[in-house]
């Protein structure tokens, strides 16, 4: 069976980009699992830029067909931050217990008329030819207030971004599988990139 590499040191990434891809005649496998430990600068000025320099640079050094995303949380009244900077938004030593510290005063000093906020994603699937794939998904909320207290391991964004429409914390604790499958922002991009696994990879 052919793998698949998922490209990333997000656990929980890995975990539900896994889970999206199941179904697929495919193994997928982990850095972990192919004994990669190198980590990559993400020098790129966008989510595609960084999401293709993961994926080329891991389907290279693994000689598979590698999935890797890059993406952000963006809130309108900061104009898009933090954005492209969303891992470090509270310095390069920044830790999800770091994030939800700032995000408990961001979200007390938005105003109530401009709470707006877009989680953006772009997926890339890379081959170690050096041939490289890029989809999008994004979804919109609004930034609440007070957070959802059961945190999400490397999602620390989702305990604040609410989802209006559902009444609901954009959390895989409060969504249905179904409610995953229309508002999940990554989930909307690996659909896009199925087809493209299935084209390239899976035979």
């Amino acid at each position: 069976m052919t793998k698949l590499l998922i490209a990333t040191t997000n656990v929980g990434k890995l975990q539900e980009i896994s889970n999206f891809l199941k179904g697929l005649s495919l193994e997928i496998v982990s850095l972990n699992d192919v004994g990669i430990a190198d980590d990559v600068e993400e020098t790129g000025h966008t989510y595609e830029e960084n999401s293709q320099l993961k994926a080329l640079f891991y389907a290279k050094k693994s000689g598979l067909p590698a999935v890797s995303d890059d993406g952000g949380l963006e809130i309108s009244a900061f104009g898009g931050a933090p954005g492209l900077h969303s891992k470090r938004w509270v310095g390069d030593d920044s830790t999800d217990e770091k994030i939800i510290n700032h995000m408990i005063k961001v979200a007390k000093e938005l105003p109530d008329n401009n709470r707006q906020a877009f989680f953006k994603t772009v997926v890339s699937l890379a081959l170690p030819n050096g041939k490289v794939w890029s989809v999008t998904g994004q979804v919109e909320g609004i930034i609440a207030e007070k957070p959802y207290l059961k945190i999400l391991k490397g999602y620390p964004y989702r305990s604040f971004f609410y989802l209006p429409q559902l009444k609901k914390y954009y959390h895989e604790q409060q969504l249905t599988d179904e409610e995953q499958k229309l508002y999940n922002h990554r989930y909307k991009a690996i659909q896009k990139l199925k087809p493209l696994i299935l084209q390239y990879v899976s035979k």
